[in-house]
C-alpha cells in the first residue's frame, strides 16, 4: 500500500538510504527536514509494517513545477513493480497539487532507473557533467502531466547567476544569447552588466539592477530595447530606509534615464499585461520581467526573470537564481510554469506596485522589417 510518510518513518528511510547508495546519500538530518519542514511530499510503499521503497516530490512555491527529488526501492524488493507504483503515485500527487510538470535527475550510468522513467513517458532535456560526488554526469528528464497542454516554448539558453545580486544581468544574458547564440556566457560579462546597471543600494548588501541600466546595457551590446515602466522615476527607493541611500539611488537612476533619452531608446509609461507580453513574445522578441521574489522565495526583494514560453494557462520563465539551500537545482528553474493569473500578481514590486518589462530585440530584425 502506498501512503504518505511521516516523521515516524525517519529511521527506516535513513536505513534504506544507507543500504541503497554508496555516495550522495540523504543524511538523517536532510530526511528529517524534508519530512517535517520542506514543501515536499514523501510517499512510501508499505507492506504490513515494512517500507519497501519511497518517493519524494519537492514543490516550488508560486510555480506549477515539481521535482522528483528521490525515488528509492530497497534492495530485496527490486523488480517487483514497486518503483513503477511509487512513480505513478508521485505523479498523481504532483497533479493534485496543481503542478503540470514533473522533473528529475538521474545518474547517467543508472540504466535501470533510466529505463523506468522513459517507459513512463519522461523525456530527456539536459545533461549535467560532474553532478554527483563521484563526478558522474546527471541526466535531466521531465514529463508533462497535462498532455493536452502544448506550450509554445522558445529555446532560451540557461545561465545560473553566480552572485546573489545578479539576477538582472543573468536574465539579460539569457535573452541576448537567445537572439545571438554566438555571444556565450561568462561571469565577467555578468559582473560588467551589473556594474553598468546597479542601483548602488538595495534592501541589503549590494544593489540590484534597475530596468534603465539593463536597457542601456542591452543597447550598448547591439540590441534594440523597449522599456515599459509604470513609474517614470527612480525605482526601489522604498527598499532602503536611509535618506542618503535613497538620494544616491535617485541620482544614479536619473542619470540612466537621461542616457536612455539621449540614445532614443523606446520607453513607455505603461503597464503590459501577460497577454500583451505574450503577443510581443510571439513576434520573436524576448521579454525580461521584474517580479517580487516573495511569492516564490518568501523574500521581499525585486527579482528579474526571462520569459521562455506560453500556453493557454501558463507563462514559462527561466529563473537564474537556484535556491540550493532548499534542495533546489537548476532543473527547478528552467522553463518554470506559472499560472498567468499568479504571474500578474507577482510581476510588481514594493508598496507602490512598481512594474517593469524589458523587451530585447535583435537589431537586424528591425532593419530587415524596415527594408520590407
Amino acid at each position: 500500500m502506498i501512503e504518505q510518510a511521516d516523521i515516524k518513518d525517519l529511521d527506516e528511510l535513513t536505513r534504506i538510504e544507507k543500504r541503497s547508495f554508496e555516495s550522495d546519500q540523504l543524511s538523517r538530518r536532510n530526511l528529517r527536514y524534508l519530512l517535517s519542514k520542506a514543501n515536499a511530499t514523501t510517499l512510501v510503499d508499505r507492506e504490513n509494517t515494512v517500507i519497501r521503497g519511497y518517493a519524494m516530490v519537492l514543490y516550488n512555491t508560486g510555480t506549477s513545477l515539481a521535482r522528483l527529488y528521490s525515488l528509492v526501492v530497497d534492495t530485496p524488493y527490486r523488480g517487483l513493480g514497486v518503483g513503477s507504483a511509487l512513480l505513478k503515485a508521485a505523479e498523481q500527487d504532483t497533479f493534485e497539487n496543481e503542478c503540470v510538470t514533473l522533473r528529475l535527475e538521474v545518474r547517467k550510468d543508472n540504466k535501470t532507473a533510466i529505463h523506468l522513467y522513459e517507459k513512463h513517458g519522461y523525456k530527456l532535456f539536459d545533461e549535467v557533467p560532474d553532478y554527483y560526488q563521484d563526478h558522474t554526469s546527471a541526466l535531466r528528464y521531465e514529463k508533462n502531466l497535462a498532455p493536452h497542454i502544448e506550450p509554445d516554448i522558445v529555446h532560451v539558453p540557461y545561465y545560473q547567476q553566480t552572485c546573489d545580486f545578479t539576477c538582472g544581468p543573468s536574465s539579460l544574458m539569457m535573452a541576448m544569447n537567445t537572439l545571438d547564440p554566438d555571444l556565450g556566457f561568462n561571469r565577467k560579462t555578468e559582473l560588467l552588466i551589473w556594474k553598468e546597471s546597479t542601483t548602488i543600494y538595495m534592501t541589503s548588501g549590494h544593489g540590484g539592477c534597475s530596468p534603465y541600466g539593463l536597457a542601456l546595457s542591452a543597447y550598448e551590446r547591439g540590441f534594440d530595447v523597449e522599456l515599459y515602466v509604470n513609474h517614470l522615476e527612480a525605482l526601489f527607493l522604498d527598499s532602503v530606509r536611509s535618506p542618503e541611500k535613497k538620494e544616491v539611488m535617485r541620482i544614479v537612476q536619473e542619470d540612466q534615464i537621461n542616457e536612455i533619452h539621449k540614445r532614443q531608446i523606446h520607453m513607455e509609461h505603461n503597464i503590459l499585461s501577460v497577454d500583451q507580453i505574450q503577443n510581443i513574445f510571439q513576434k520573436g522578441h524576448v521579454p525580461i520581467v521584474l517580479i517580487s521574489s516573495y511569492r516564490i522565495y518568501h523574500e521581499k526583494s525585486p527579482h528579474w526573470v526571462v520569459v521562455t514560453g506560453f500556453d493557454e494557462r501558463f507563462i514559462y520563465v527561466h529563473d537564474s537564481f537556484v535556491d540550493s539551500h532548499n534542495a533546489k537545482s537548476a532543473s527547478d528553474c528552467i522553463n518554470m510554469p506559472i499560472l498567468k493569473k499568479d504571474f500578474e500578481r507577482m510581476s510588481k514590486y514594493g508598496k507602490s506596485g512598481q512594474k517593469a518589462v524589458l523587451i530585447i530585440k535583435n537589431r537586424d530584425f528591425n532593419q530587415n522589417n524596415q527594408e520590407r
